[in-house]
């Protein structure tokens, strides 16, 4: 079972489903939000999109309309990305939404909105920064490629900085769920400063890409190896493959592989941050809308296998699944509460059955949650494995009907030792 903290920060397990939010200058050109890296825009041309930066259909009640769709109970925004503009009044660099046509402070206006609405919210906050002239861009990975005029690098002044505005951001805008700190190339090593994150926040979660350990884990669009986390972990992926920030003719991932992924980050034990890239007039792409709530269709139907669960990983062992065992083990994913045993499909089924082995108990009742469909079960020996014992074995499916998204079945049983 995942370990928990034992004190405040335990409220992370409870937020399950969040909204990643990447949104800043990058979105006019709406190419990618490194796009000063990866496609090498001039600094000085980039900046000036400063003087353009005019987001005036933004809302944050819709954007909150759209995480609460999906069944979302936190949004985690990003305050400065990599090109070191910053989405709020900040005192300690003009580079900012304030200097802006806009000239409003975005950020204080997610965060009343959030608080009025009761939804939690994170910060990001990105530690390489492209603009400053105390950063010391020396060409490494996520850095400029060498100084500009005018740049003074100093590790000790730029730092102090980043700790004045992340102090900011900590006491003034409310109760702040998680920090997310980004790309941590400097090796900066100072883990009091997150100690001091926590005295101004008192249980916030800190990840892992900050100054000290951390709380959790971030695996970014990836699921990694096994099916328990050993630690609190916090999956991260976006609706688009080839950027974070709006993308004009973006690639944006399937529906049903969103959900499989969401699944089995679910089904570990882990939390699950999913990302919008708003447009630059502060809308969300119709894609993103219309995905979100089909994610929420399903999250909100199935939300019970995750809910006071933990993974039941134990239930599967090298020989669980008889012939072709790897191929049906890797479609099939466990969770567990009580006598209720959750068997997840994220792969989808390949036939109308299923024979679970080794469970040898017949449930009380099996319901497929998707949509509260009773399903029949007998234990039994069937022609594939007639050289074995009776095993359970599930019938009836919608297969065929349920293709695009990920089946979850609820198994009651009458006794806890069911195998």
């Amino acid at each position: 079972m995942v370990p928990k903290f034992g004190d405040g920060r335990d409220s992370f397990f409870e937020r399950r489903l969040g909204m990643f939010v990447h949104w800043g200058l990058y979105s006019i050109h709406a190419w990618h939000e490194q796009e000063l890296w990866r496609q090498g825009t001039p600094r000085k041309e980039y900046e000036a999109l400063m003087r353009e930066f005019d987001p005036v259909k933004f809302d944050p009640d819709l954007w909150i309309d759209a995480a609460e769709s999906a069944g979302m109970s936190f949004i985690c925004f990003t305050t400065k990305h990599h090109d070191g503009f910053c989405m709020w009044d900040t005192q300690y660099t003009d580079y900012n939404i304030m200097h802006t046509p806009y000239g409003k402070d975005i950020l204080r206006e997610l965060a009343d909105a959030c608080q009025r609405r009761g939804m939690q919210l994170g910060l990001y906050y990105s530690i390489p920064d492209w603009h400053h002239p105390n950063y010391n861009n020396q060409g490494r990975h996520h850095q400029m490629f060498g100084h500009r005029a005018g740049d003074e690098p100093d590790e000790e002044k730029y730092f102090t900085f980043v700790k004045n505005q992340v102090e900011e951001l900590l006491t003034g805008y409310g109760p702040i769920c998680q920090l997310f700190w980004d790309v941590n190339v400097d090796e900066w090593f100072e883990p009091e400063f997150n100690e001091q994150v926590r005295k101004w926040q008192p249980g916030i979660v800190i990840n892992d890409r900050g100054p000290g350990p951390g709380d959790f884990a971030t695996p970014e669009r990836m699921i990694p190896e096994g099916k328990e986390f050993a630690k609190p972990t916090q999956g991260n992926s976006a609706f688009g493959r080839e950027s974070w920030g709006f993308r004009i003719d973006e690639d944006y991932y399937a529906d049903k592989y969103l959900i499989g992924s969401i699944d089995k980050i679910l089904s570990m034990g882990g939390t699950y941050l999913l990302n919008v890239g708003p447009k630059a007039d502060g809308t969300l792409a119709e894609e993103n809308i219309k995905s979100l709530k089909v994610i929420g269709d399903w999250y909100k139907k199935v939300k019970e296998a995750f809910e006071g669960c933990h993974p039941a990983s134990y239930l599967i062992n090298d020989d669980f699944w008889g012939l072709d065992q790897k191929i049906i083990r890797d479609r099939i994913w466990t969770t567990r509460k009580g006598n209720s045993v959750y068997v997840h499909l994220p792969e989808g089924a390949q036939s109308t059955g299923l024979i679970l082995k080794p469970v040898r108990v017949l449930p009380r009742k099996v319901v497929l949650l998707n949509n509260g469909q009773e399903l029949k079960a007998k234990v039994e020996v069937t022609p594939w494995h007639y050289m074995e014992p009776a095993w359970l074995h599930v019938i009836g499916l919608p297969t065929n009907e349920m293709q695009d998204t990920v089946m979850v079945l609820r198994l009651d049983f009458d006794e806890e030792d069911f195998i």
